[in-house]
């Protein structure tokens, strides 16, 4: 690195406009590497882009292999930013809707801001020179953004400046979107989270060359996205909370998660992903989290030792952690990211694998867990149940929360598949890691759970839960059966 501000240009198909923009940057007579990000343009931009880093040291290129996204080359863009160490970085066009000059201002404002926005909207002109079809695209896009986010900004325009040295990297990576929701849904994670944003007033002239490449399609796909950040904020707030991410250890760094949790965990880089993410945050909170506080209460006294083994992202705990002393367990680093961005520091927190848990013999009062078992084998059930029966002191329960082959979420996820493959030829559709072991019967499970030394003491499948899972409460017996 050269200099400690960075200029992010995303180019696709910009041959005619990327020598003119830099020239005209470069006659600031500022201190600036510039970073093109071409997605393959099939125009020969990327070639142009070379001849003219060979030229001039402070211009930087990333080729991709094709067009992956507006949101996704910004995406790409920061990361490359943070990980060359600019303490600022400005993004804009290529198409001279942004003007170079008002760099100058960006510049000028970011002294008492983490974050300075070139607004369409302070001056009542400022789009004479687009054409109705971009003019209604863009001020619907701000009536939105402004109605269902509550932010007062231009959430929509792509002309900013970040003071990179205030922001941690990690807040862009709860951004989900590729395309151009990425601006308003980064610029709602940085105002949600206390950043301080700034607006300055710009002129947006048309295109220099070429033409618009946001179609109407974009747009409805960009509201669908917004609709789902509103849900999500309403049921899952925390899903955008900017929070020290949990870091393995290097005793734990090589654990293999060959089920896919990771991914699961991951932020949803889709519509339709967001909107399962509110679904069952929603019944987390709502419907198992009470049922899990009931038969929590009934079978451990206060203050009791309690893992929760596969924790996930914990929406679950924030009740029993009040009254239990609750450690999370989970193999999925960007599930124990969740799991502390909600608890913080009134859990503890164990990066590793319930078949081989980190705790002493005999050191815990019971283990809980909520749809977990059915994701293995019933070979791998009893590797797991042995494990626990290692773990808790002998009369220790587990509360196990197990779907069965007829649950409502079992039927629903059926049901919702066949749609979406059948009727909408969706290919392939999977909303978590494969069920492979469903309870069949109250003696499937005991059969199971006493070849590993625990009896059942309670079985329960009702509308406490709306009959989503089968809740199995074990008691560890002295010495392993079988």
């Amino acid at each position: 690195m050269s200099h400690n501000f960075l200029i992010l240009i995303p180019t696709f198909n910009e041959k005619a406009n990327v020598e003119p923009l830099y020239d005209g940057i470069r006659g600031l007579g500022l201190e600036s590497d510039v970073l093109f990000v071409d997605d393959n343009s099939p125009d020969g931009t990327g070639i142009i882009l070379d001849k003219l880093s060979a030229k001039n040291t402070n211009v930087k290129v990333i080729h991709r292999q094709g067009k992956l996204g507006i949101g996704s080359a910004h995406q790409a863009g920061i990361k490359w930013a943070y990980e060359n160490k600019y303490s600022q970085l400005i993004t804009m066009d290529c198409d001279f809707t942004h003007p170079p000059e008002y760099i100058l201002e960006l510049l000028k404002q970011s002294k008492d801001s983490d974050v300075v926005v070139g607004s369409r909207y302070l001056r009542q002109d400022s789009l004479s020179e687009w054409n109705l079809f971009r003019k209604t695209l863009t001020r619907a896009g701000h009536v939105l953004t402004t109605i269902f986010l509550r932010m007062p900004y231009d959430a929509t325009g792509a002309f900013r400046l970040y003071n990179l040295n205030k922001i941690p990297d990690h807040a862009f990576t709860l951004v989900s979107s590729k395309g151009y929701s990425f601006f308003y849904e980064s610029l709602y994670i940085l105002h949600l989270n206390g950043f301080s944003i700034h607006e300055i007033p710009i002129d947006l002239p048309a295109r220099t060359y070429g033409h618009s490449k946001m179609a109407l399609s974009d747009a409805w796909n960009s509201f669908k996205f917004l609709f789902s950040i509103y849900i999500n904020t309403l049921v899952n707030r925390e899903r955008f909370e900017v929070s020290e991410p949990f870091v393995p250890t290097e005793h734990t760094a090589f654990l293999s998660d060959n089920q896919g949790w990771d991914d699961y965990w991951n932020n949803q880089k889709s519509v339709g992903g967001l909107v399962y993410e509110a679904v069952a945050a929603f019944y987390r909170k709502f419907i198992i989290k009470r049922t899990l506080n009931y038969f929590i209460k009934k079978h451990f006294a206060e203050g009791s030792r309690l893992l929760h083994a596969g924790c996930g992202g914990g929406q679950v705990d924030t009740d029993i952690r009040e009254y239990m002393s609750i450690t999370g367990l989970d193999i999925s680093v960007n599930a124990l990211n969740i799991y502390k961005k909600i608890h913080k520091d009134k859990c503890l927190i164990l990066h590793g694998s319930i078949f081989a848990i980190p705790l002493l013999d005999a050191s815990m009062d019971g283990i809980y867990n909520l749809g977990v078992m059915e994701h293995f084998t019933e070979t791998d059930i009893q590797k797991i149940l042995n494990e626990f029966h290692r773990v808790v002191k002998p009369g220790g329960k587990l509360v196990m929360f197990w779907p069965p082959e007829f649950g409502l979420s079992v039927t629903f996820f059926k049901g919702l598949k066949f749609i979406m493959e059948k009727l909408f030829r969706k290919k392939g559709v999977k909303f978590h890691p494969d069920e492979i072991t469903r309870v069949r019967s109250k003696k499937h499970v005991t059969g199971i759970v006493e070849e590993a030394g625990f009896s059942v003491v309670e079985h329960y499948f009702g509308m406490r839960d709306f009959f989503t899972y089968s809740i199995i409460i074990t008691v560890k017996q002295e010495s392993l059966i079988g």
